[in-house]
């Protein structure tokens, strides 16, 4: 309930309150750029943003909803890398409000089944950044059918292949189930081995 209360403060605080929801948080294959790597290639018809609080409100906030909506994670983590520097483009993509304005009770439900099956999904997307060519990571773990563990990262090293990035996100999900299964074992919950990685 009280998420559902942020999330329309949030649209309100805004001016978002009378916009059209969409289906999506970001458009599809859209790549933001630095203002230095602008200036770098000699585009201007994208301007730095004159109140950079603002976006920078926006983004903390939107980082808060990322503790309950993973559906956000990858947007949230593409946008808060401009956080010293916005330009308008930036604050355009950041309208992922009218995403959550379309289902603002959206969040993790964890079931009441009982299970004992911990399951991982991961992917790469290599040299998805424009400014860096760093590939993201991202994955999903689940306790039976209720998600526990996500995340969304820009690498610090830049990958030569495909291959190399998927194999640094399949090394950062394991690093994440054994942490995961120690914690399970403390805790005296019997999760059944091995956990499968998609």
């Amino acid at each position: 309930m009280y998420q559902r209360k942020y999330a329309v403060d949030l649209i309100s605080d805004l001016g978002l309150a009378g916009a059209k929801p969409v289906g999506a948080p970001l458009e599809l294959h859209i790549k933001l750029t630095t203002v230095e790597l602008d200036c770098i290639i000699e585009v201007d018809n994208d301007p730095p943003l004159d109140d950079v609080s603002s976006y920078q409100r926006l983004i903390g906030i939107l980082l808060y909803l990322t503790h309950t909506r993973p559906d956000i994670s990858f947007v949230v983590q593409s946008l808060s890398q401009f956080m010293h520097s916005p330009k308008v483009s930036h604050m355009i993509a950041a309208t992922i409000v009218k995403y959550i304005k379309q289902s603002p009770g959206l969040g993790v439900l964890l079931s009441s089944n009982s299970t004992s099956i911990l399951s991982a999904f991961c992917d790469a997307d290599w040299a998805s950044c424009p400014n860096t060519r760093r590939f993201v990571t991202g994955y999903l773990i689940k306790f039976g059918s209720s998600p526990i563990s996500w995340k969304s990262k820009k690498q610090p090293t830049i990958s030569r292949s495909l291959a190399e990035a998927e194999y640094r996100c399949l090394a950062s999900t394991v690093a994440e189930l054994v942490w995961l299964v120690g914690l399970f074992a403390k805790l005296n919950v019997i999760v059944s081995l091995p956990v499968p990685l998609h």
